[in-house]
């Protein structure tokens, strides 16, 4: 049972510069602009000896206006029923606003402890508003400023209270079960990506059953990388909703730099990426950039074609896109594809089987003693070229590392080896050993057997 504590407050008064400092991470966009987070976010916050789950919300506003804002509020009001408490935050700098004074008369009939921070209270321009927030009547503030790590002391001081009493309960429940807790491997990361509009967090919130991150019809929904635990038969998976990638060329704004720079973040962390494509345009220039910057980072890749549900001639869709993926990713054969509507729910079964499997094969390890008796065929049926008149040799293959599958081979002159002959072995080993779909990393380098004694 882990402690959590959901922040809350009126736009910009340092809610995510607040999530950041206890997580230790930029996790969570900030920016000057109102609004910037739309989603609510989870992350692992430390403060001392604490340890404990944090949750980032939207801003709270007084009578939203569009469909966005609601969805918004509503990301905020689940929060709060997930959290064991709250933590109201307002800007010292500004002193008290109506909106902060309508929202603590709403967190006042919750059910659950609210704390009340003024944040920017650095220097002495916060003072007066610290002293004002005592008006709102949830008890004492704390004066800190998020931005600089001043008063985290006092804030720990009224959260460990809460955090023992959490920590006592689930004691005591583990007591009373006796269940041993077994060691795990840690989850599956998987990130949903894709150019703004293609449907990802319409396919996160279909995964989940639930309407766990806001969908719009305009582009531009999303901008954090949205973290979500989920199990899928048994297996845990960490979820990733990105924000849509452009061409770089067409980004302009800070805000829309920053949500990008997220998602490559994402890609690079992730174990394998779910591409998703709008299945009425198809596979794009930019959505092939995307899928090769995955390739570049190492990362298993799986592609779902959205929104087939509107496909009309869906086989010559089906060979443009492969045609695209021959020839714009030739390193990597036998990219799985699966075709899907996650507005209507129909093909998504599919898609988790088809990550699962290529996670399985990016995490590949190859025996020593197969690898090189297919080496020993590989020189029979197609030796090395000749350089300056020499045979280029190779003589033993080894599994370094996996995730992605990462080989060595020992050779003579290794910096003379043509690029084609090398082209030529990993296809070669994806072949034989059912290497489909990710990357393969072969290096070739000078040096004798290591396992072979001199003498």
């Amino acid at each position: 049972m882990n402690f959590r504590l959901v922040i809350l407050g009126r736009p910009n008064v340092g809610k995510s510069t607040l999530f950041n400092r206890l997580c230790g991470v930029r996790a969570a966009l900030v920016d000057p602009t109102p609004g910037v987070t739309r989603d609510r976010r989870t992350g692992e916050a430390t403060l001392g000896d604490l340890q404990f789950e944090v949750i980032d919300t939207a801003g709270l506003e007084e009578g939203p206006e569009g469909v966005l804002e609601g969805a918004m509020q509503d990301q905020t009001q689940a929060a709060i029923m997930d959290a064991d408490a709250a933590l109201l935050v307002i800007d010292a700098r500004s002193g008290i606003t109506p909106v902060d004074r309508h929202f603590a008369d709403v967190l006042r009939k919750i059910d659950i402890p609210v704390l009340l921070v003024a944040n920017k209270c650095e220097g002495q321009a916060g003072t007066p508003g610290l002293y004002e927030a005592f008006e709102l009547g949830l008890g004492e503030p704390t004066g800190i400023s998020a931005e600089h790590g001043e008063g985290l002391v006092d804030l720990y001081e009224v959260i460990a209270p809460l955090v023992d009493e959490t920590r006592s309960a689930s004691d005591e429940v583990d007591d009373k079960s006796g269940d041993q807790l077994e060691e795990i491997d840690g989850p599956l990361q998987m990130a949903i990506v894709g150019r703004p509009n293609v449907g990802k967090s319409t396919l996160l919130n279909c995964l989940l059953g639930e309407s766990r991150v806001i969908t719009g019809p305009e582009p531009g929904v999303t901008r954090d990388a949205i973290s979500v635990d989920w199990s899928w038969q048994g297996n845990q998976i960490k979820l990733f909703d990105t924000a849509g990638l452009r061409r770089r060329s067409r980004v302009h704004e800070k805000l829309e730099k920053l949500s990008a720079a997220d998602t490559l973040r994402a890609i690079k962390f992730a174990h394998v990426a779910v591409l998703v494509l709008d299945g009425t345009v198809m596979a794009e220039r930019q959505d092939l950039s995307i899928a090769e910057h995955v390739v570049e980072e190492g990362r298993a890749l799986v592609i779902a074609v959205n929104k087939w549900d509107l496909v009309d001639d869906r086989a010559s869709a089906l060979r443009k896109l492969n045609d695209r993926l021959e020839r714009s990713l030739p390193q990597v054969r036998g990219i799985p594809i699966v075709t899907l509507s996650a507005l209507t729910d129909r093909g998504t079964e599919r898609l988790m089987p088809a990550v699962k499997e290529a996670y399985d094969i990016w995490t590949i390890r190859l025996p020593t003693g197969p690898l090189n008796r297919w080496l020993e065929d590989i020189l029979d049926y197609h030796p090395p070229p000749l350089a300056k008149g020499r045979r280029l040799r190779l003589r033993y293959i080894t599994q370094v590392k996996g995730r992605p599958p990462t080989f060595v081979v020992f050779s003579s002159r290794p910096a003379e080896f043509p690029e084609s002959y090398r082209r030529y072995l990993i296809n070669s080993l994806r072949e034989t050993f059912g290497i489909e779909g990710v990357p393969i990393r072969l290096n070739l380098r000078g040096g004798k057997n290591p396992y072979v004694k001199d003498g």
